[in-house]
């Protein structure tokens, strides 16, 4: 038998250069062809023999020769699963001996604390190195410098990363990489020369980038980052530009490490140049013969000094308008027209329009774990149609609003060959769309009381919603599973689908209560009527019993009496909501407002309950917002029957007048009870700003607030002196395990009964 190449165990480098020693040996030492009768393979501990097989450029009957072993060795070697190959030949038969790779058992970190475990298995994963693949020491050394690279983002510049590799049974290794992270350098000093119109003091506040302060050690922002300081020198760019310093330049940047590599100094040097006020705006190119339209765009104010942020709004919509027409690749430039004697500019604003495109193919990514067509389904720009810049920024909105990931992008790609057609690419990442949320209340009366819900937004991937709610409160329990389809019809139709079982126990002066169970379902329909607009329709069976303890207020045995323990009714519901903030969690700016009509239509009882919301946000300077919920609630009773005690509302506590106890305003029953009323009213106002040395965190907060309101019952006066007002301070912050605010307050208008609960919190947490 003869064997094509020395058998001693090569590296793959040097097999390769075994191969092309080979192909140059002289005809002595060649093989002389023949037909292969049998190929046989050995060696092989875990590898398939198909994958062997597939790699072969030859099968039994063809002719054997050099070129094809050479050809084989390398396309065996390319697979990355041997040490080392070779092939030996006799008797018509050729016999691949092949030394598999030691293959990955385990990938473990010692001494990890700066990164989560998970995230860097699966880049590390992405570079070869993870459980079940071969084991490579140049993918090693390469994880080694990757790591070390992330820890000095983190200005971790002292980290030291060390591998071993432990060889264990069936040729397979642990890999073990060991950290030591070290102290991160902290930014000392932060310097810009050059500033003469502003102060530096003012122009670091701009920065995310901050020295050591009371709260660096939550949001990390004097740790050095390459690109957060590159993101705030063009905030700092971005700040001259919009006050009139159209030649400001950044000449350079400094950034020096301490020996013992502890400490940062940055220096910032620029040339601020002077102030130029805008005298005109004109328009050349390519409009369409729109002139007119796109003059009406332009954010530019002539006679005020130049201002980056509108040059760059009125280019974006010059671009966007061109979109609406179908051209997406317009190109649209700003050209100043500089008279530096004068310190005056003339904005140019120049634009070819390109060509106009259609849409051939919408292609979606990142979504590993919602369903394609729950994306589609909110796509507003369809495949074969003419691109339209409108419909894209509101599809790609809709599949944001969804709240199923943390980022939406679209790409715009254009067609090789074609070039009148583009493909647009939606790229998303997944976020954990269940929610776990507590909330507790303290109070002298109640001592601790809970609340806790499990949630879920997107039940296997399919954009339904299911949520299992349950409150402990001593005054108010609840059993609640509700879920939502928002596609019941392919119109976008939802339905909604509640099943509950409440029970109420109003609290008595002396701290007695009595048992009011409402168990029942309901089904709601939710019609949109445009993109913002939808309205709900509804209708459900519910029943509500009322107990006959000693400790029941005097109100719900007068209504026992006349209509008896248990009433039966089917509520029909009809509702109004529009959802216009930018946030559903921390919310800066936008507008929430709610309509939602309840009518007794059958049963023991007859009634109309309404409740109207409006909230708006607005942002104010020094990056603060400020917060304005609003609610009303009104009852009546139908058919000559009085308003149903168990239908009444209430106030106080989280979501109505804080400090007041959870469900303790409104009318009070001569027996002691807190029974609500018929009509409520409460108007929340909270001002959020910063945590002093967070930068422009906004995870983390400081709120003010000012609630007041009340709830009557049927035939009481309403006036202002009723009110009740209360004031006080919290912290809210999107904490790892979810959101969580801490308020405390104190009441400013109470009466000598009312009960005050100064401390309340709640926290959620995703999974």
């Amino acid at each position: 038998m003869t064997s094509v190449f020395p058998t001693a165990p090569l590296r793959p480098s040097a097999a390769l250069v075994a191969v092309a020693a080979a192909l140059a040996l002289p005809a002595a030492y060649a093989v002389t062809p023949f037909v292969l009768q049998d190929i046989r393979i050995e060696g092989l501990q875990r590898t398939d023999p198909g994958t062997v097989f597939a790699a072969l450029p030859f099968r039994v009957g063809d002719t054997y020769n050099d070129e094809k072993a050479a050809a084989a060795l390398r396309s065996l070697f390319a697979t990355g699963l041997f040490k080392d190959v070779r092939i030996e030949v006799g008797g018509g038969i050729a016999t691949v001996v092949v030394e598999e790779r030691p293959t990955v058992a385990t990938v473990n970190f010692v001494g990890l604390k700066e990164f989560d475990k998970e995230p860097l298995l699966k880049s590390l994963k992405d570079a070869g190195i993870g459980e079940g693949l071969p084991f490579d020491k140049a993918l090693i050394d390469r994880a080694e410098q990757e790591i070390k690279r992330q820890y000095l983002s983190r200005s971790l510049y002292g980290a030291e990363v060390t591998t071993t590799v432990t060889p264990i049974e069936r040729n397979r290794v642990n890999i073990t990489f060991t950290m030591n992270e070290g102290q991160a350098a902290r930014i000392k000093q932060i310097h810009i020369v050059g500033a003469k119109a502003f102060g530096e003091r003012k122009l670091l506040d701009l920065f995310d980038l901050t020295t050591g302060g009371w709260f660096t050690w939550y949001s990390k922002s004097d740790r050095y980052s390459r690109s957060k300081l590159n993101a705030d020198l063009a905030t700092l760019r971005a700040y001259y530009l919009d006050r009139g310093y159209l030649e400001f330049a950044i000449d350079s940047t400094q950034v020096t490490i301490s020996p013992d590599k502890q400490s940062i100094t940055i220096t910032i040097s620029i040339t601020e140049g002077q102030p130029y006020t805008v005298t005109g705006v004109r328009l050349e190119g390519n409009y369409l013969g729109k002139e007119d339209e796109f003059a009406s765009l332009v954010q530019i104010k002539p006679g005020s000094a130049y201002n980056g942020e509108a040059v760059t709004k009125t280019v974006k919509r010059f671009a966007d308008q061109f979109a609406l027409y179908g051209y997406a690749f317009a190109r649209v430039e700003q050209r100043p027209e500089i008279d530096r004697q004068n310190g005056r500019v003339v904005v140019v604003l120049t634009a070819e329009p390109q060509r106009r495109v259609y849409v051939r193919r919408i292609e979606i990514s990142g979504n590993t774990r919602t369903r394609d067509e729950v994306i589609r389904r909110e796509l507003r720009q369809l495949e074969a149609s003419w691109y339209d810049g409108d419909k894209i920024k509101l599809s790609r909105d809709r599949v944001d609003r969804l709240g199923y990931f943390r980022d939406v992008t679209v790409d715009t790609n254009e067609v090789a060959g074609s070039p009148d057609q583009v493909d647009l690419s939606f790229k998303v990442e997944e976020k954990p769309t269940g929610n776990l949320q507590v909330g507790a209340g303290y109070s002298n009366s109640e001592k601790l009381s809970l609340s806790g819900s499990i949630k879920q937004e997107n039940i296997f991937g399919s954009g339904n919603y299911l949520g299992v709610e349950l409150n402990t409160a001593r005054t108010y329990r609840t059993l609640s599973v509700s879920t939502v389809d928002p596609y019941f019809t392919v119109d976008g139709v939802s339905r909604a689908i509640d099943v509950y079982y409440r029970t109420s126990r109003p609290l008595n002066s002396s701290g007695t209560s009595f048992d009011l169970t409402t168990p029942g379902f309901a089904v709601r329909f939710g019609v949109p009527f445009s993109e913002l607009d939808t309205v709900f329709v509804g209708a459900g069976v519910e029943q509500t019993r009322i107990g006959n303890s000693s400790g029941i207020p005097l109100a719900y045995q007068n209504y026992r009496v006349l209509y008896g323990s248990t009433s039966f009714v089917v509520p029909v519901t009809l509702g109004w909501q529009r959802d216009g903030r930018d946030s559903a969690i921390a919310p800066t700016t936008g507008r929430y407002e709610r309509v939602n009509l309840e009518w007794g239509a059958a049963g023991d009882v007859r009634y109309l309950r309404s409740n109207l919301q409006y909230q708006e946000f607005w942002p104010l300077p020094l990056r603060m917002t400020l917060g304005v919920n609003s609610e009303v609630g009104i009852g009546t009773g139908l058919g000559g029957q009085p308003f149903p005690v168990f239908k009444n509302f209430y106030g106080g506590g989280l979501g109505s007048v804080r400090v007041f106890d959870q469900g303790s305003l409104g009318a009070v029953d001569p027996t002691g009870a807190y029974i609500g009323g018929s009509r409520k009213f409460n108007l929340n106002t909270s001002l959020y700003f910063p945590v002093p040395g967070t930068g422009n965190d906004r995870s983390l907060r400081i709120f003010a607030f000012a609630d007041t309101g009340n709830v009557w019952r049927e035939g009481q006066q309403i006036d202002l002196a009723s009110l009740r007002v209360s004031a006080g301070l919290g912290l809210s912050w999107i904490s790892p395990v979810g959101p969580l605010q801490i308020s405390y307050g104190v009441p400013i208008k109470a009466e000598p009964n009312d009960r005050i609960q100064r401390f309340q919190f709640q926290i959620g947490t995703a999974f």
